[in-house]
């Protein structure tokens, strides 16, 4: 007889006990599948006795037969809980034997139900965007502009900020050349901060064809720790003196910038008025993401599986501890008390990160928000391109370390969030 218990709608415990009878039947048909192929000397394949096979074997079968009835109750008391989606494994928290049989005990774990009314839309604020100014737009202009200028020679006779010195140097360190220290038509950005802290600042007011020595302090933390914290002196002489020439703000730099023959400045205008008001509608959103989360974990009570909360839990605590010194690292493992009065510290903050998990889920299909395979793939290209990183091994990292269900979820959220607060924009 197979009971099953629901604590609530994502908790269950499947009681029921197994009859000796039970257990001899199964040990029997696994005691006859081993004797079909076990070699044993002195008999033939397949013709090894029961007894035999009973006496070698004893443990493993009974340990396999008690395996097989747990699994079948597991089996039978998951379809009575009518089409539950289980979650992680189930946990077997009673196992006693007595003279007639086993009584067994297994906790389950579901996802909850979880209804959503449309209340969740209090929780959204209504949002106020600043106005795009044409000062703005002009602003970027110059900047695009600037990003794309042409380096020509000069006609200035001493270098300024902001030009490009094409300069001949050698470096010494106690009088001796440095290694890899020289370079000549070396083109320098006066202002760039390229090299080391007060070298370009040296140069300045310096005429073409004119040497200079300047000194230097390399700091503590240099690459090359042979010259790390150590002076050096480097004779500079000045070859050229460049400057960057804005390009002109006109189609042409349309069709360049927005890679399109066809782009005029008006829609290099468009583009930029839009780029502003994406990046002040993320401004304007970041503060209110939060708020809307912590009003939908107040709003809304869910029943969580406890093992999902146990996992949470984990991570969380995995987090803190790094934070901890070796000292305090030790003091928790020694002691059980202490261990358990900070695991206690985090287990609100777990089941709320599980709470909302469930509930951004539920407001996802309510919403019809989706992350499709697509869109998950180009956002891990573009992680990896800024990382300097394969696509296909970050890809691949993502997915042995299980952090592709974690990534999808958060831009779930993150497009969930967006929309509620897009609907909310004044004015529109």
């Amino acid at each position: 007889m197979i009971e099953v218990q629901k604590i609530d709608s994502a908790n269950a415990l499947i009681k029921a006990k197994i009859d000796n009878k039970i257990i001899e039947e199964k040990k029997k048909k696994i005691a006859k599948e081993i004797a079909k192929k076990a070699k044993i000397q002195g008999f033939r394949p397949g013709k090894v006795p029961l007894k035999v096979v009973e006496k070698m074997y004893g443990e493993e079968i009974k340990r396999d037969a008690i395996s097989e009835a747990v699994k079948e109750i597991l089996d039978e008391g998951i379809k009575k809980l009518e089409n539950a989606e289980i979650l992680g494994e189930p946990q077997v928290v009673k196992f006693d034997e007595k003279e007639d049989g086993i009584e067994v005990e297994i906790k389950v774990f579901t996802k909850p139900e979880v209804n959503i009314d449309e209340t969740y839309k209090e929780c959204v604020p209504e949002v106020t965007l600043p106005e795009v100014s044409e000062e703005e737009i002009e602003e970027e202009l110059k900047k695009i502009a600037n990003s794309m200028s042409e380096t020509k020679v000069s006609q200035k006779e001493t270098l300024e900020k902001g030009d490009i010195a094409v300069i001949d140097f050698k470096g010494y360190i106690d009088g001796k050349p440095m290694e890899n220290g020289s370079a000549e038509a070396y083109p320098l950005e006066i202002g760039s901060g390229s090299f080391i802290e007060g070298f370009e600042d040296q140069l300045i007011g310096m005429k073409i064809g004119e040497t200079r020595k300047i000194k230097v302090k390399f700091p503590e933390n240099y690459g090359a720790k042979e010259i790390a914290g150590k002076e050096a002196e480097f004779e500079v002489t000045l070859q050229e003196i460049q400057e960057k020439v804005p390009a002109e703000i006109n189609d042409e730099l349309a069709k360049k910038y927005m890679n399109d023959e066809n782009a005029t400045l008006e829609d290099l205008k468009k583009y930029i008025k839009e780029s502003i008001l994406q990046k002040k509608k993320a401004e304007a959103f970041a503060p209110l993401k939060e708020k809307i989360l912590e009003c939908l974990v107040e709003k809304y009570d869910i029943d969580l599986p406890e093992n999902i909360v146990e996992q949470e839990l984990d991570v969380i605590i995995g987090n803190e501890a790094a934070k901890l010194s070796p000292a305090e690292i030790k003091e928790l493992q020694e002691s059980p008390e202490k261990l358990k009065e900070f695991r206690d510290k985090f287990v609100e903050d777990a089941k709320e990160r599980v709470k909302l998990t469930f509930i951004i889920d539920a407001l996802a299909k309510k919403e019809g928000i989706e992350v499709s395979d697509d869109e998950l793939s180009q956002i891990l290209y573009y992680e990896a391109l800024m990382q300097g990183q394969n696509p296909q091994e970050l890809i691949k990292y993502y997915q042995e370390q299980g952090l592709i269900p974690v990534l999808k979820m958060n831009l779930t959220q993150e497009k969930l969030l967006n929309k509620l607060l897009e609907e909310k924009i004044k004015g529109e």
